[in-house]
């Protein structure tokens, strides 16, 4: 049975069997392969109360990417994902836009020489989204890091060979950014989105293959691998629990670093000194968290989603060429006081790469100063559904505080 609220702003999808399914896509595109995959959730015996769908919905790796699972229990790693603590980071400056050079190629070029951005495909060659030799910065901020990850890799020794410090405070690739961006009132943003790096997809990816060797051990058949989960009271279970909190801090970290080092980057552009230290928000949309909804101490994860508890901030940025927002959350319990991660998309990136030509690229981020070649083509504003329709869909969830808009755009 599906019904459609007006008053809740929500459609409510209910099935016998299953826990229900309130889901916040009026307006926007909702496929059924996401349908398929949140049915599947909803049928895991440890939901709590309902799943959460946010409007930037879309299929996932074995849950779908803006969806709020609440569980008592047990927690799904693939839920997590291997991008673990992946977020958003965005501090208003005292600059105006007057401030700005007219060519903005130098700000752009400046911010891929202090933060490491994209991967070398080909392992013989340099990695140029990773540190050769860590600046003292980075040094620094890993100590605070070091000393719980000697922990972890005293239980998973592999985590030594993988890339950690010099991953830290470096971008990488696919829809993470950096973004210099305009204000209503003509104010410079700095807006930054990345996660937990190569360390991170490493202990998503141990953790989901130690889950789906669980499910092999008690014989526990799914509609699909990739909801796999681990139970609470278990060491695998506080293990993970551990790695993840660990992994949350890493990302934040990581965005405080490479925010700091485009602000310096800044700088050296334009000679006006500045502050940057007004309304800066720094949020997880791919995380776990205890907290405690209708009554419940319950496992939060937020897949794509953004935490909007009742005058909390958060950050939901559009496209390459699109407008992004500064929000403040509503408190919607029916939400699990949650909200979208960004606009999400409408093209998977095999898709995109068939479908947008450059042409339309360049055109769809006219204005802005980034990288027009086919190497992005896949994160073109054309691969993503419309940020005001995904807006206009969660109005209930949130407040918009500002709107900003690129003026450029760093990608991996």
């Amino acid at each position: 049975m599906s019904n459609y609220n007006e008053k809740e702003c929500f459609e409510r999808i209910e099935k016998e069997g299953s826990a229900p399914i309130k889901s916040w896509t009026k307006g926007v595109p909702f496929e059924e392969s996401a349908k398929r995959q949140l049915a599947n959730m909803a049928k895991l015996p440890f939901i709590y109360d309902s799943i959460a769908v946010m409007p930037d919905v879309h299929v996932g790796t074995g849950s779908t990417i803006g969806s709020v699972i609440p569980t008592i229990g047990a927690v799904i790693p693939a839920a997590v994902g291997v991008d673990i603590g992946c977020g958003m980071m965005a501090a208003k400056t005292s600059l105006k836009a007057s401030d700005l050079p007219d060519n903005l190629e130098g700000i752009r070029s400046n911010i891929e020489r202090k933060v490491p951005v994209g991967r070398a495909m080909n392992r013989s060659n340099r990695d140029p989204g990773s540190w050769t030799n860590p600046p003292q910065v980075v040094l620094d901020r890993w100590l605070g890091l070091n000393s719980e990850f000697k922990k972890l890799c005293e239980k998973y020794p592999f985590l030594e060979k993988t890339n950690h410090v010099t991953h830290l405070g470096t971008l990488g690739t696919g829809n993470h950014f950096i973004e210099v961006c305009l204000d209503e009132n003509q104010d410079v943003w700095v807006m930054l989105h990345s996660g937990s790096r190569g360390v991170g997809n490493a202990i998503g990816n141990h953790f989901i293959a130690a889950a789906k060797k669980e499910m092999e051990k008690h014989h526990i058949h799914l509609p699909d691998q990739d909801l796999a989960y681990i139970t609470e009271g278990s060491t695998l279970f506080d293990d993970y629990v551990q790695a993840v909190a660990w992994a949350q801090d890493f990302a934040k970290v990581n965005r405080s670093i490479m925010m700091a080092r485009t602000l310096e980057a800044i700088q050296e552009v334009i000679p006006k000194p500045f502050r940057a230290d007004v309304e800066a928000v720094n949020c997880h949309h791919n995380y776990i968290n205890k907290e405690t909804h209708r009554g419940k101490d319950v496992w939060i994860t937020r897949k794509g989603a953004v935490r909007a508890r009742k005058g909390e901030l958060g950050i939901i940025p559009g496209s390459m060429g699109a407008k992004s927002f500064i929000v403040r959350g509503l408190g919607n319990e029916d939400s699990f006081c949650s909200c979208s991660h960004g606009a999400g998309r409408v093209m998977s990136r095999t898709d995109a790469k068939k479908l947008v030509t450059i042409d339309e690229h360049v055109k769809d981020t006219a204005g802005v100063a980034c990288r027009k070649d086919e190497g992005v083509i896949d994160e073109s504003p054309r691969a993503y559904k419309s940020i005001e329709k995904v807006m206009e869909a969660q109005k209930d969830l949130v407040e918009i505080v500002h709107t900003l808009k690129q003026v450029v755009c760093v990608k991996g």
